[in-house]
């Protein structure tokens, strides 16, 4: 990773009855949709279109490996964002950093390694996009 800073992506969320466990906290696998949605986001925000990556260019992206750390529980109604930023990048994968915060306090932290790769699954270089 180079010394300056990466761009970070913020995807608000709220936390719904559908989100919580019985003790009234985020449900653990919860957080993993989350992040999916943020790494979502941050796809679409730099320009890509996974839809046209699939169907003209035969490729698409996929999680290999999920580190995960649940720091603090979210709560029935939270305002909670979620940052993506591309953590390192090689050819045909990249580590995305990604938390979770209410306010200023860190309830789950990820590093998970998305790699591209053709429909029948053999890895290829990533895409060009814009971190503008």
């Amino acid at each position: 990773m180079s010394e300056e800073s990466p761009k970070v992506y913020t995807l608000p969320i709220r936390v719904y009855y559908e989100d919580t466990d019985m003790a009234g906290i985020v449900y653990y696998a919860n957080y993993l949709r989350y992040i999916e949605r943020g790494r979502s986001e941050w796809v679409r925000e730099v320009g890509l279109d996974q839809n046209r990556m699939k169907d003209e260019d035969g490729i698409v992206f996929a999680v290999r490996r999920v580190e995960a750390d649940y720091l603090a529980p979210a709560r029935l109604d939270d305002r909670l964002d979620v940052l993506t930023w591309v953590a390192e990048r090689k050819p045909a994968r990249m580590i995305m950093g990604q938390e979770v915060r209410r306010g200023d306090k860190v309830l789950f932290r990820a590093l998970v390694t998305v790699i591209c790769m053709t429909l029948d699954g053999r890895p290829v270089r990533m895409p060009v996009w814009d971190e503008g």
